[in-house]
């Protein structure tokens, strides 16, 4: 993933249209509020390092369920 605020941003977007999610759902499922999603995605705020470890696992378990493809966290 690129580092930086465009890059975890587009890296979020990317996961949420893979799996089909809304921000909403997208925040339900890691335990944040949709308008944490919403910033991230839009590049506004980063995450803290709990917030982006919790993403990483995620995107790890999605991945080992085939539900997820090609996305570096």
């Amino acid at each position: 993933m690129k580092t930086g605020p465009e890059g975890f941003a587009a890296c979020v977007k990317e996961v949420r249209t893979q799996l089909g999610l809304s921000q909403e759902d997208l925040a339900h499922k890691l335990g944040a509020s949709f308008a944490s999603i919403n910033r991230w995605e839009n590049g506004k705020t980063r995450p803290s390092r709990l917030a982006r470890s919790q993403f990483a696992l995620f995107c790890q378990k999605m991945e080992n369920e085939g539900r997820l493809r090609d996305v570096q966290v």
